[in-house]
């Protein structure tokens, strides 16, 4: 990806935002008077952005891992995952939803401490943000139930239209296919994006578009759903992270992962969730960070 003005725009703003770096305050609680003893925080401004708050942002349109439940709270996989890493570090969990698109430019700019919608790892992105591989996943395209035109590889994508979330590494991977179809000889897809995966799961749904991608733990949820067919499945596998502006938050996040796999709530939750977890025994930063 070449460091075009926007690239330049996101990088200044988090090394601006890492230069207020401080020593960390830290704390512990006590048992006083038999009462019981309460985590205090360990982190502060500047490593955070409010008092006692984990500010995290997510587009919570890809059940079962954020999605809105019907009382318009945000649920799932990775909602649950960021909530027990606030518990652990002694904060208050609060959630910003927001699109895709904004993600990367809301923590440059600090609206949020940290980035919980999985982004996946790019060795682009490593240079921008501090980056903690946690979760792999693939990418699956959706059909109309019953899959009417036969689809069952991504040669047979050709000439169709696709609809996907814009900005993330699933729009990267249908061009790619799209690239991959030409290669071949054959008929590309045209790529239709939207402002998020609902936008774009409805168009399917109205028959806008011949197929959506998704990452597969969205498709399968779904299509047991019985709302689409997941054609293909398992498609360009890598890893999604969580992000930050600052790294001795992102250190301290790293410390928690490694505490909760310990203790075997990494595991079960990801298997909860049919989810796969990463190949590395221990979590780190992954990538240089921003400069």
């Amino acid at each position: 990806m070449k460091n075009n003005g926007f690239d330049r725009i996101l990088s200044a703003g988090i090394s601006r935002r890492s230069v207020l770096l401080g020593a960390a305050a830290t704390g512990a609680g006590l048992a006083l008077g038999g009462r019981a003893a309460f985590a205090q925080p360990a982190l502060a401004p500047p490593h955070i952005i409010k008092p006692g708050t984990l500010v995290m942002s997510t587009n919570p349109t890809l059940p079962p891992l954020q999605f809105v439940d019907d009382k318009g709270e945000v649920q799932g996989m990775r909602i649950e995952l960021g909530k027990e890493i606030a518990s652990k570090l002694g904060l208050t969990p609060e959630y910003i939803k927001v699109e895709f698109a904004a993600m990367v430019p809301g923590l440059a700019a600090g609206r949020w401490d940290m980035i919980n919608t999985g982004i996946f790892w790019t060795e682009e992105r490593s240079k921008l943000m501090y980056m903690v591989p946690y979760e792999r996943a693939a990418v699956s395209f959706l059909v109309p139930k019953g899959n009417p035109k036969n689809i069952t590889k991504w040669e047979e994508l050709a000439g169709l239209s696709v609809g996907v979330e814009l900005g993330g590494i699933e729009e990267r991977r249908t061009r790619e296919v799209d690239t991959m179809l030409k290669n071949a000889g054959l008929e590309g897809i045209t790529v239709r994006v939207f402002n998020n995966f609902s936008e774009a799961f409805q168009a399917l749904r109205a028959g806008q578009v011949d197929a959506a991608t998704s990452i597969d733990a969205t498709a399968k949820f779904l299509e047991d759903r019985d709302d689409f067919t997941r054609a293909i499945a398992g498609l360009f596998p890598q890893t999604a992270t969580f992000a930050f502006a600052d790294k001795t938050l992102a250190e301290a996040v790293v410390g928690v992962l490694n505490d909760l796999r310990a203790s075997g709530f990494y595991d079960e939750l990801f298997t909860r969730y049919g989810v796969l977890t990463i190949e590395e025994e221990k979590f780190s930063i992954s990538g240089p960070g921003p400069a």
